[in-house]
């Protein structure tokens, strides 16, 4: 999984259908090590996710496992609001 956090949205009216109904979310992730955002990319939100929130990010299969839909063209996939976060 991949600490992200959410910094925006995706609207599009024209996709996919197995798209139809999913919140699309701009997520950038984290470093734990030098707290630095790196990439962005685009994930379906699974869990109700707010801009500004720490995520848990989960990409490829297991993406599309989380939306019950194996058939559809999704990578990444917000699974968890972080609360707190400790690293050492």
């Amino acid at each position: 999984m991949i600490i992200a956090k959410v910094i925006g949205n995706v609207w599009a009216t024209r996709k996919e259908d197995t798209l139809n109904g999913l919140k699309l979310m701009v997520v950038q992730r984290v470093d734990l090590a030098d707290k630095a955002a790196h990439e962005s990319f685009i994930a379906v939100d699974c869990v109700g996710a707010g801009i500004g929130e720490q995520v848990l990010v989960t990409t490829g299969s297991s993406a599309r496992q989380a939306l019950r839909n194996e058939q559809s063209p999704v990578d990444a996939a917000i699974v968890g609001i972080i609360d707190e976060l400790t690293a050492s």
